[in-house]
């Protein structure tokens, strides 16, 4: 397949057992799901080098995986085994071109997983993040390559924009087996299990509250406006904390909240919460919030058949 727009390109060939219809069909769902997942990782290094990203950068990387195309073979054969998608090829330097980074970061994985092989050293997965290695990234080949006798992936570049600064003009297929999946595994839990938490100061819009009883401390759940790359976070606050969340929510004002954004979870929540207060809103971020809050209205009058 080529672009009408000149895309550029990811080809995946699985090769599988002989199968019946049913086989067929779960291997079309399998690959279609993996496939996605590989996007979606290149979208994550793009916009930075981490081991594991969590919920860090979904909003961006799932935009990506939904404006790519994707295309299977015609023949009835190729079901499940062989898949392309394309996307448009961004600035000309690659540095936010999705492909270019994924590209890199999958040679340097293929890399890892050698030397890995040879040394029983997971240092070289370490060495593998700066170029886009990531847990999300071999969880998505081992999505792959489970029950099949062999992954290949290769990348063809648009004619326009040409190759990538540091990636080969025609690059080698990048072949994957299934005795590459115990190192892949491993490589996954060791990024998760280092991934360091965050300092972050998180400002947001308060969507939920709970609390046993007054007096105590309570959770709260906010929609991120700022201060993090993820769309939500939750934090437990003490009394004090907790009723300031309360007068921003019934006020309609946005809460910061400073704290330890924990890998544990996927980035998801706050630990040691601090610095609890709302605040005001200037001018362009007014509008946003003004949007959203009327947007949840909406919804909540929809809700009640209003």
């Amino acid at each position: 397949m080529r672009g009408v727009a000149d895309d550029d390109e990811i080809h995946w060939r699985r090769e599988l057992p002989a199968g019946n219809t049913a086989a067929a069909w779960r291997a079309r769902q399998k690959l279609d799901t993996a496939a996605r997942a590989m996007l979606r990782a290149g979208a994550l290094a793009t916009q930075r080098s981490a081991g594991f990203h969590g919920a860090r950068g979904d909003r961006r990387a799932d935009a990506f995986t939904q404006r790519a195309r994707y295309a299977e073979e015609s023949e009835e054969s190729a079901a499940g085994r062989a898949l392309t998608a394309s996307a448009p090829p961004g600035p000309p330097d690659g540095g936010g071109r999705e492909l270019a980074v994924l590209c890199r970061a999958l040679r340097a994985t293929a890399q890892a997983v050698c030397r890995y092989r040879a040394s029983g050293a997971t240092e070289h997965f370490d060495a593998a993040v700066a170029d886009g290695c990531c847990a999300e990234l071999t969880d998505a080949l081992c999505q792959l390559l489970r029950g099949t006798e062999e992954v290949r992936i290769t990348l063809a570049w648009s004619r326009t924009a040409g190759a990538p600064r540091d990636c080969p003009r025609r690059p080698p297929a990048l072949v994957f087996t299934p005795a590459d999946l115990p190192a892949l595994e491993l490589a996954g839990r060791h990024y998760v299990r280092v991934e360091p938490s965050v300092p972050v100061r998180v400002t947001g819009t308060v969507v939920r509250l709970r609390r046993a009883r007054p007096g105590e401390p309570g959770s709260v759940r906010l929609d991120v406006l700022a201060g993090a790359e993820v769309t939500q976070v939750r934090a437990r606050l003490d009394d004090e904390g907790y009723l300031r969340a309360v007068h921003s929510h019934l006020a309609g004002l946005p809460l910061r909240i400073a704290g330890l954004l924990e890998s544990r979870g996927g980035f998801r929540r706050l630990s040691g919460a601090h610095d609890v207060a709302p605040v005001p809103v200037p001018g362009e971020a007014r509008e946003r919030l003004l949007k959203r809050l009327r947007k949840a209205l909406d919804d909540f009058e929809r809700g009640m058949g209003g």
